[in-house]
C-alpha cells in the first residue's frame, strides 16, 4: 500500500462494470461519476510560518474530487488514484 505524503489522499474508486447474465464487463462510462473512498490521508503540509493545516477528511470518508486532478497507481489488481487535499471538493453523506 501506498502512504501519501504532505497533503496528498489516496482514494479508491469502485469500478465501472457492467453485468450481462453471469458473466461482469468492465465499461468505460463517460458519465462516470468522480466519488472515491478515503484510503490513506497523508500528514498534512505547512504554511509559511511552519504551522501544519490539517487535513480536510479521513480513511472511510467518500469524496466527490475534481475529475483531471488525479495521479493513477496500480498495485496487483487494485487501481488507487492521488489527489491533493485542496482537489477535494466535498464529503458524500
Amino acid at each position: 500500500m501506498i502512504k501519501p505524503l504532505a497533503d496528498y489522499v489516496v482514494l479508491q474508486a469502485k469500478p465501472a462494470e457492467k453485468k450481462v447474465g453471469s458473466i461482469i464487463l468492465a465499461t468505460e462510462d463517460k458519465n462516470k461519476s468522480n466519488v472515491a473512498t478515503v484510503i490513506a490521508v497523508g500528514p498534512g503540509k505547512k504554511d509559511e510560518k511552519g504551522n501544519l493545516i490539517a487535513m480536510s477528511v479521513k480513511v472511510g470518508d467518500r469524496v466527490l474530487y475534481k475529475e483531471y486532478s488525479t495521479t493513477d497507481y496500480k498495485e496487483g489488481d487494485n487501481k488507487y488514484l492521488l489527489v491533493r487535499n485542496e482537489d477535494i471538493i466535498g464529503i458524500v453523506e
